[in-house]
């Protein structure tokens, strides 16, 4: 039975979480020491952040002051800052910082392409490459300094630089042999920036799973980008990783149908003007659309937002608590400037009754959701490219072709 729970106050998410939401989380209620939910935080963010430099030091993991990365990632992966805005937001400046931070933009864009195209990037894209199977044993990292600061601040923070993310998807998969999907699940429950789309696609990249390469991870490139850190290693005279692993030889498998065409763009990028069949009193949330700018929201400002946290899905997720907490930190924000319902049990249950307003969502939940709560009114999703019907197999191609849309 679904229940209306109170409000998240600003400053005692923390509280709250542990209060209404405990048996759902894995492990203890925290918030992140770095990162705090919110379209406030998420707009101080922006304001802070200076891509000048951001090609040159955006892989750099250690020391922290070295790193170029936005920081950015966790307010776009819940409507805070969409691409679009963070793509205009860097006009004007050095013109190669630029252009690399908008290709990072676009790889996350191409990740929502691929994932809506592929039934959710779940299996390896067009090379086998083991998926599940081999549990990874408490010492996996060996005690070696690189990986344990990689997987500190993974379960600290909930984030880190991408560089950082592949060295442990490479020493997870390339060279002690874990499932892909298994580390998939462990980054996915501690990122704050967790998103299945780019998720699992850094994963099949890394692993080689989408090119038949995988990335190899070795000394040289912690020496590189974390200079310092192995010289106070235990293992800095015996490391186990001193030197490449042979690159394995991976077989080609059938692709997705969608990673060579989309039979069906209109329906994977959804409506390109809002769509209206009736008044609506309320406007739906969802983890993917909690900024003032969501077209939903922004359409309707005196009406209710109602937020459902989904217990079915939470209870199978386990995700961590600094993930609950940043998602109450960000409705205890909304809800200082407009009326805010947080609601725990099923969302079909709690939206189901009609006159609800939402904007369309790229990801398998919405689809399995919005068939049974029948929206009276659906807002665009803000693409930055929207879906187009042709081969989505190489990022360099599909980039091509979005950069003319862009232009």
């Amino acid at each position: 039975m679904s229940r209306l729970l109170p409000l998240p106050a600003v400053g005692n998410e923390e509280a709250w979480v542990s209060e209404h939401l405990a048996d759902l989380v894995d492990g203890d209620v925290r918030r992140s020491p770095v990162f705090r939910g919110g379209q406030e935080a998420a707009d101080a963010a922006l304001a802070r952040f200076d891509v000048a430099g951001y090609a040159a030091d955006r892989n750099e993991v250690y020391p922290e002051g070295r790193r170029g990365a936005s920081r950015l990632s966790p307010y776009n992966r819940h409507g805070l800052i969409s691409l679009p805005r963070l793509w205009r937001a860097v006009e004007g400046e050095p013109e190669r910082d630029v252009a690399k931070y908008r290709d990072e933009l676009l790889w996350q864009e191409y990740a929502r392409h691929l994932y809506t195209r592929t039934d959710g990037l779940a299996t390896s894209l067009r090379y086998g490459v083991r998926e599940r199977g081999v549990e990874a044993g408490p010492d996996w990292s060996h005690r070696m300094a690189c990986l344990d600061l990689v997987r500190g601040e993974l379960e600290r923070d909930g984030w880190l630089v991408n560089q950082a993310r592949l060295w442990f998807a490479s020493h997870w998969s390339v060279r002690s042999g874990l499932g892909w999907r298994d580390g998939e699940d462990l980054f996915f429950a501690h990122l704050l920036d967790g998103s299945r789309a780019a998720n699992r696609l850094g994963w099949q990249w890394a692993v080689g799973a989408g090119t038949g390469r995988a990335y190899g991870f070795a000394r040289a490139q912690v020496e590189h980008r974390a200079p310092g850190l192995c010289a106070g290693c235990e293992l800095r005279t015996a490391c186990p990783v001193q030197d490449y692993v042979p690159e394995p030889v991976l077989t080609s498998v059938a692709a997705h149908p969608g990673v060579r065409a989309d039979p069906d763009p209109a329906a994977t990028g959804g409506p390109v003007d809002p769509v209206r069949r009736g008044p609506v009193s309320r406007v739906w949330l969802t983890a993917e659309s909690l900024g003032d700018d969501d077209p939903a929201l922004a359409a309707h400002p005196s009406l209710p937002a109602v937020f459902v946290v989904d217990e079915g899905l939470l209870r199978r997720l386990r995700l961590t608590g600094k993930r609950l907490v940043f998602l109450a930190e960000c409705l205890a924000d909304l809800a200082q400037r407009r009326e805010v319902q947080v609601w725990r049990g099923d969302p079909v249950e709690v939206l189901g009754g009609g006159a609800v307003a939402a904007t369309f969502t790229p990801v398998p939940g919405w689809r399995s959701r919005v068939r049974l709560i029948d929206p009276d009114e659906v807002h665009p999703w803000p693409w930055l490219v929207r879906p187009h019907d042709g081969a989505a197999g190489s990022f360099s191609a599909w980039r091509k072709a979005a950069k003319r849309v862009l232009s």
